[in-house]
C-alpha cells in the first residue's frame, strides 16, 4: 500500500517540460494575438477622427449658409465654434487649408507620442470639399496620398 501511496504522489503534479511547453504555448499566441489586437484599437480609435471631420464639416454648412465663404478658424472669438483643434480622445489635431468660397480642406493627424502616430497606413485623414464634391484621402507614412476614392483608412 505505501508503494501505491508514493506512485500517486509523483503523478500529481506537472513536470518543469509540462509547464515550459503550456509557456512556449501560450507565447506563441501572445506573439500572434497582440499585433491583430492593437491594429484592431487603431482602427478603433480612427473614429475618433471621423468624428471630428464630421463635426467640422457641419460646422462649415452651418457657417457657409450665413457666409460667402467658408470660415479658415477653428477656435476664437469668430470662427467655426469648436473647443479645440485636438479631437475629444486626443489621437488627433486638426488643421484646415485651402479654404474658400467653393470648398476647404481639413485634416486630422495623428499627434506624435500617441498609438495612432504608429498607425503607418492612416497617419492623416483628409476630407476635402470641393465644388460640392467631398473626397476621403488618407496620408501614409510616407507621406503618399492614397487618392483612389476607395481609401482604406476611411472603410469601414
Amino acid at each position: 500500500m505505501r508503494q501505491s501511496e508514493r506512485c500517486k504522489r509523483r503523478t500529481s503534479g506537472f513536470t518543469l517540460i509540462e509547464l515550459m511547453i503550456v509557456v512556449a504555448v501560450i507565447v506563441v499566441l501572445a506573439m500572434i494575438a497582440l499585433p491583430s489586437f492593437i491594429d484592431s484599437v487603431r482602427k478603433g480609435r480612427r473614429s475618433d477622427a471621423f468624428a471630428a471631420l464630421t463635426q467640422v464639416q457641419q460646422a462649415q454648412e452651418r457657417w457657409r449658409a450665413n457666409n460667402p465663404s467658408y470660415n479658415a478658424d477653428l477656435t476664437g472669438a469668430d470662427s467655426l465654434g469648436l473647443a479645440s483643434t485636438t479631437t475629444p480622445g486626443g489621437n488627433y489635431e486638426l488643421s484646415l487649408s485651402d479654404v474658400g468660397a467653393a470648398g476647404y480642406t481639413v485634416t486630422a493627424s495623428a499627434v506624435s507620442g500617441t498609438s495612432q502616430a504608429s498607425d503607418s497606413a492612416c497617419v492623416k485623414l483628409v476630407l476635402t470639399l470641393q465644388g460640392g464634391n467631398f473626397r476621403y484621402n488618407s496620408v501614409d507614412a510616407g507621406n503618399t496620398v492614397d487618392s483612389s476614392g476607395t481609401s482604406r483608412c476611411w472603410n469601414r
